[in-house]
């Protein structure tokens, strides 16, 4: 907690003012989390103060929100180039990114719990930056963002906002793709790469996490032959989730005679375990596309116990074929 206030103070995050007439505050509270790497460690324990952002008005406390996402179709193409071209991928992590956005509307919130300035319990702050729950901190931080990477000369794709590129009179290339806070740099470009690396930690505490070997839930790993992408973290989690981590594999993933049928069946008790089954492991298709997620999908909005145990059997599956097997993007 005090990592986390001594970065916001640095930040310039808000400015300790009376309240202006006519103005209302907003809460905020402190968060827990504990940070895993990708064999499943504690990585480290982290404590961040949130703004209460559900208590904000549209219209009156903020505006637009919307800010893209990446394409997952963006990362398999980076790891293609790394396998075509033996180019180095490299990781950097932002620290507290979305304290980095420039805020347009005005907003005050309540002094941090546990924190409240000596002798200043009377004022509030007055936000300077985005802070993590704001409803348009998302916005705020892209914006600022693709801002720097542009001034360093990095064009944005039109397919994809969240990647950038370089050519240089050389032929030589850069790539850039971001995920929140989350940075993969690839390219020919070496002495260029390097630049662009230094001109992030010049605008943002960045840190450097050197060959990526985890992405958005993704176990890569790089080598001469090509490049080998694992979930295997995230399908022990789903079984350990579901309680099925002894289950009995099976040999197919679903039954390819049964045909699920609207309303066939009794109803589930509580629908919203079905829908939060079935998004789960849709994420194993990035490295396991012959899932036939799809066809589940058909009956996402009946949720009837045929269609539960028909889930289920995927997961038997991927017990034996994902966990069992190297998993492999070449």
């Amino acid at each position: 907690m005090v990592d986390e206030m001594a970065a916001l103070h640095s930040n310039g995050t808000w400015d300790l003012v009376s309240l202006p007439l006519g103005k209302s505050t907003v809460g905020c509270r402190w968060v827990y989390t504990v940070k895993v790497g990708p064999d499943g460690q504690v990585d480290c324990l982290k404590a961040r103060l949130v703004f209460k952002g559900y208590t904000q008005i549209y219209g009156c406390d903020y505006g637009d929100t919307f800010f893209p996402v990446s394409k997952i179709a963006s990362v398999r193409l980076f790891l293609s180039m790394e396998a075509m071209c033996h180019w180095p991928l490299i990781r950097l992590d932002i620290k507290n990114a979305f304290l980095h956005g420039e805020l347009l509307e005005e907003v005050y919130m309540e002094q941090p719990p546990g924190f409240v300035a000596q002798g200043k319990s009377g004022l509030v702050c007055k936000l300077r930056r985005s802070l993590y729950g704001l409803k348009q901190s998302p916005r705020a931080w892209f914006g600022r963002f693709s801002s720097v990477v542009q001034e360093f000369g990095m064009l944005r794709s039109e397919t994809d906002h969240l990647v950038f590129y370089h050519h240089n009179s050389s032929s030589q290339c850069i790539y850039l793709v971001v995920y929140v806070d989350d940075i993969v740099i690839t390219g020919s470009n070496q002495e260029g790469i390097q630049r662009l690396k230094q001109y992030l930690f010049n605008h943002f505490q960045t840190k450097d996490l050197g060959k990526l070997k985890y992405f958005l839930g993704l176990e890569i790993a790089q080598s001469s032959s090509g490049v080998d992408m694992s979930q295997r973290k995230h399908v022990l989690d789903i079984l350990e989730k579901t309680g099925m981590l002894e289950c009995k594999p099976i040999d197919t993933p679903m039954d390819p005679n049964v045909k699920l049928v609207p309303r066939q069946g009794e109803p589930l008790r509580d629908p919203r375990r079905y829908r939060r089954l079935v998004g789960k492991p849709n994420y194993l298709t990035i490295t396991r596309p012959d899932i036939p997620f799809p066809v589940i999908f058909e009956a996402w909005s009946d949720k009837w116990k045929m269609e539960w145990r028909r889930v289920h059997n995927v997961d038997e599956e991927e017990e034996e074929m994902h966990l069992d097997q190297a998993l492999e993007l070449n």
